[in-house]
C-alpha cells in the first residue's frame, strides 16, 4: 500500500493514465517496496531476538537499514529519470511507468522508514510490565 499511494497519485499529478506501462511499473514497484519492508522487519526482529527492548529493537533495526533501503531507492529512481524525460520513439510507453516506479518509490521509502517501524512497535506482543 505504501508503494501505490506514490504511483497512485504520481499518474494523477502528471495526468498520465492507467496504462499496460503503468502496470508494469505498479509490478516492479511492490517488489523494490516489499524488500525494503521485509528486510527491515527480519531487521527488527533480529534485535528482538537478541533480547532488545521493542523500541530498542526497532530503533536499532532503522538505523542499521536506513542507508541500504536510501541506496535501493536512490539507485532505482536515478535508472528511471532518463525515461522519464525521453522524447524519443517509445517515450510515450516509458513515461508512465518511470512516473509511478519514481512517485512510488519516493512514497514507500518514506513510509517505509517511518510508518512501517511505528506499526511494528505499536503491534508487537511484548508482554507488559506490571
Amino acid at each position: 500500500p505504501f508503494a501505490s499511494i506514490g504511483g497512485v497519485i504520481g499518474l494523477f499529478v502528471t495526468g498520465e493514465y492507467l496504462s499496460l506501462p503503468a502496470s508494469v511499473g505498479f509490478i516492479a514497484l511492490w517488489g523494490i517496496a516489499v524488500l525494503n519492508g521485509v528486510v527491515l522487519v527480519s531487521c527488527i526482529r533480529r534485535f528482538r531476538q537478541d533480547g532488545l527492548a521493542v523500541a530498542e529493537a526497532v530503533r536499532e533495526g532503522c538505523v542499521q537499514r536506513f542507508r541500504p533501503v536510501m541506496m535501493t531507492a536512490t539507485v532505482a529512481l536515478l535508472g528511471l529519470v532518463p525515461f522519464l524525460f525521453a522524447t524519443g520513439p517509445g517515450s510515450e510507453v516509458q513515461r508512465p511507468l518511470a512516473i509511478v516506479v519514481i512517485s512510488g518509490l519516493i512514497s514507500s521509502t518514506l513510509l517505509t522508514l517511518v510508518v512501517l517501524p511505528t506499526l511494528y512497535r505499536w503491534f508487537d506482543d511484548e508482554p507488559q510490565e506490571v
